[in-house]
């Protein structure tokens, strides 16, 4: 990884390290897989630093122009998982 993290200087150091660690499971859906509880749990604790809508959005996309990492599917696919009861690992792999 040789990129930083899209993060705002208003935000305090735990609400930075929430939105790292929820980055950092957007990576890991792409490198190798990740649960989708785990997934959640960080999706919802990022949902509270940044509760809006375009707000997430517009790090979704500052994090794939820097990484080439799109958050939006990975989310998308917990979501669905998730609504048909299925508690499966995440991989955004590339077979």
């Amino acid at each position: 990884m040789e990129y930083s993290y899209p993060l705002d200087l208003s935000w305090t150091p735990d609400e930075m390290v929430a939105v790292v660690d929820f980055l950092a499971a957007i990576e890991k859906s792409y490198e190798s897989k990740i649960d989708t509880d785990e997934l959640k749990q960080k999706y919802d604790r990022f949902k509270q630093v940044c509760p809006g809508k375009a707000e997430e959005n517009n790090i979704y996309k500052d994090f794939k122009k820097v990484s080439g990492y799109d958050g939006y599917p990975v989310i998308k696919k917990m979501k669905e998982q998730l609504t048909a009861g299925k508690s499966q690992a995440i991989s955004m792999e590339k077979l």
